[in-house]
């Protein structure tokens, strides 16, 4: 009676070594709803390939409030993606010298140092994302600012690209030089850490910076990266006959043809119904958007749930833990009980249960 993760166990895993293979340094990141498994379960899957002798040092987490859930679960050091600020809560004395800050105004760092002298820090570049980093001048005057403290140091520069593909080695090359002129006082090699380049970048990029290690960030593509290897199921909690003109649901609809109404676990508790922008701009995706709100209007959205081989439509609005789809004549009708597969975006759902083979 739940929404369920069901994960191949042996090929999930065959997949997470592959990507920590093909990428020395990884940095795994484990944020938000964990990617659907839940934010320990990363964290102790990150231990595991630790444990069978990957190269894998340091966690990332989103936020400065994701650290507990994953610091008993990994032993290695935790960066924390999200830049530090004024306000943060302090750490707990025993993590301190685990977790990695990353800086993106030189204030905060001149407040952090003061607050932590010893602070482990990253230096985090503004890129075309224009979300959050520092100047090239503001690079050039914290590199001043660590050589006038006596344990000032930093552990590299962070740089955060956009997803579109473009140019990046061209934007990467130029940040890194700004980093390499700001003679940033380092502790250990100098390091930069990568979110968004391609395998190819990567390669390319370590090719051309030998001096530096290259620690990429990797969330989606390792834990998401097979889908063959995950399936989404809700169970068919109940089934309905109906006529057409039969009234159903919470705001008294009425049946548009003859069929059956099913409930199925997943709601709006879990993530069901609820679509997050998908960033597209292109002309037949904005028409595909104005349609879905024309069919809301009307009632007939087309759900994520798939019964006999079809996406089937909502017959209202999820409700909070569960849902209502119509099926017409002469489609498959499944019985209570049934698994029905769903499709779902890993990032915004909500399993009830997560079940490992």
């Amino acid at each position: 009676m739940s929404l369920t993760l069901t994960v191949d166990g042996p090929r999930w895993r065959a997949h997470l070594e592959s990507v920590a293979d093909a990428h020395p340094g990884i940095v795994p990141v484990a944020k938000g709803n964990g990617y659907g498994f839940t934010l320990g379960r990363l964290a102790r899957k990150a231990q595991w390939l630790r444990d069978r002798g990957h190269d894998v040092t340091t966690l990332a987490v989103g936020t400065y409030d994701e650290i507990p859930e994953v610091a008993s679960r990994w032993h290695g050091d935790i960066l924390v993606l999200t830049p530090w600020r004024p306000f943060v809560d302090p750490l707990e004395p025993a993590l301190t010298k685990r977790v990695v800050h990353t800086v993106s105004r030189l204030s905060d760092l001149e407040q952090l140092l003061t607050l932590e002298p010893s602070a482990r820090v990253v230096l985090e570049r503004t890129t075309s994302m224009q979300r959050h980093g520092m100047s090239a001048r503001e690079l050039w005057e914290a590199g001043e600012l660590l050589r006038s403290l006596p344990d000032g140091r930093a552990e590299g520069v962070a740089l955060h690209l956009p997803l579109a593909q473009g140019n990046h080695l061209g934007e990467v090359s130029r940040l890194l030089n700004d980093y390499v002129a700001a003679a940033v006082p380092r502790r250990g090699p100098d390091t930069v850490w990568v979110s968004h380049l391609t395998d190819r970048e990567l390669t390319t990029l370590r090719e051309q910076y030998g001096d530096f290690v290259v620690r990429p960030r990797i969330g989606t593509q390792l834990w998401l990266g097979d889908r063959g290897a995950l399936r989404v199921t809700a169970t068919v909690l109940d089934v309905h006959p109906v006529e057409r003109g039969d009234i159903f649901g919470y705001r008294a609809r009425t049946a548009p043809k003859s069929g059956h109404l099913l409930v199925v676990s997943g709601g709006t508790a879990h993530g069901i119904g609820l679509e997050a922008p998908t960033g597209e701009s292109s002309i037949k995706a904005r028409a595909a958007t104005l349609a879905r709100g024309g069919l809301d209007a009307v009632g007939f959205v087309r759900s994520p749930y798939s019964i006999d081989g079809k996406q089937r439509l909502f017959a209202e609005p999820p409700h909070m833990q569960a849902s209502m789809l119509f099926l017409p004549s002469g489609a498959d009708v499944p019985a209570v009980g049934d698994p029905i597969d769903v499709r779902v975006r890993f990032t915004a759902t909500t399993f009830d249960r997560v079940v490992i083979t």
